[in-house]
């Protein structure tokens, strides 16, 4: 083994990061789509047709999902 190769002392550790970085993938999809489910329901409950609360609900669930990917991603990554 050479100065420059390193062993890998922990080996399912890339096993363990492939399965942080799905979750989180699995949560942003869950979270944009139960937000449009509240758009949907909001537009047929209080709007007359419009799709108003869709395209507002879409946008915030958008926005929280990627808030929380960079928190993970920070913690993933210290």
């Amino acid at each position: 083994m050479g100065k420059n190769e390193k062993k890998n002392p922990n080996p399912k550790k890339p096993l363990k990061n492939f399965a942080i970085l799905t979750g989180v993938g699995l949560q942003m999809g869950v979270t944009i789509y139960l937000f449009v489910q509240l758009g949907k329901w909001l537009d047929a409950t209080y709007n007359d047709g419009g799709k108003l609360y869709l395209v507002i609900m879409t946008l915030l669930g958008v926005a929280i999902s990627l808030y929380a990917l960079v928190k993970q991603l920070n913690r993933f990554n210290n």
